[in-house]
């Protein structure tokens, strides 16, 4: 064979590779698309709309015990190299966070360990504001769930059941954590509740509070029954009152790291 034969058998082959390479990858591209377009009416019947569900924060954050639950100290300064950093001490149980069962447990499972399909989930919102203004200390009740259940249809199993208080908007007042005369007080969860939800195999209860117990708890038996019962919560949730009773999907940012007991979290809800 010539050697210009030879030549154009080599770019004959080179094209048609070359044309199934990009047929295949169009393909491959469409069905992708196609996937996504599919899967995305999955995750929820939603616009689209997406609702932010925490607190940034701060040193001056309100915390269970008072101190500040995160410290900033400068790493490398930006005058000096060109880019900047902060070393960071974090508290694990501040700003809007997790707890996880190894909170309330010996053995209990990490906050590394959820499994994700747990931080993907329906969102019910349980709406305690009237009664949260005549009480501070008020609890989610068994009534108050089927309650909801009435006007709403059944709990899904996996769901992430939501209190909403309007303590939220308390953030920035002492109020949020005690009254004048320095008593913790704000709603939360009462046992009952949350064994009834336990029922139903809702996979973790969320509060717009500093904990799942209400601020008069004096046995924490929210914590020391719902976690070790291998599930979680969320605590200084904010934004509930933009969110419907139900049809939104949560979208939980766990913390992942090893033995957590917890820790500051990103959640936001697509309604």
């Amino acid at each position: 064979m010539c050697d210009a034969c030879l030549i154009e058998n080599i770019k004959s082959s080179m094209l048609s590779r070359r044309a199934l390479f990009t047929g295949a990858a169009a393909t491959t591209a469409a069905v992708i698309a196609t996937g996504l377009t599919t899967a995305k009416p999955a995750l929820a019947q939603a616009a689209g709309k997406v609702i932010d569900l925490t607190h940034a924060y701060d040193g001056s954050f309100p915390t269970f015990d008072g101190n500040p639950g995160i410290l900033y100290e400068p790493a490398v300064k930006f005058a000096d190299s060109g880019y900047q950093l902060w070393k960071l001490t974090i508290y694990e149980h501040t700003g809007t966070h997790i707890d996880a069962p190894l909170h309330f447990s010996e053995n209990g499972t990490s906050v590394a360990d959820l499994p994700p399909e747990k931080l993907v989930c329906p969102l019910c919102v349980l709406d305690l504001t009237a009664k949260a203004k005549d009480d501070p200390n008020v609890m989610v009740e068994p009534a108050d769930i089927e309650a909801w259940v009435s006007a709403n249809g059944a709990i899904p199993a996996g769901a992430c059941v939501a209190m909403n208080s309007g303590w939220a908007a308390k953030v920035g007042d002492p109020l949020y954590r005690n009254t004048p005369d320095g008593k913790f007080a704000f709603p939360g969860f009462s046992k009952a509740a949350t064994d009834m939800l336990a029922g139903m195999d809702v996979a973790c209860i969320g509060v717009d509070t500093l904990s799942l117990d209400p601020g008069n708890s004096a046995d924490f038996a929210v914590h020391f029954s719902w976690l070790p019962g291998g599930r979680f919560g969320i605590e200084n949730m904010a934004n509930l009152d933009q969110l419907p009773a139900t049809g939104a999907t949560v979208f939980i940012g766990a913390p992942k790291h090893k033995t957590g007991t917890g820790g500051p979290a990103r959640v936001m809800a697509v309604v």
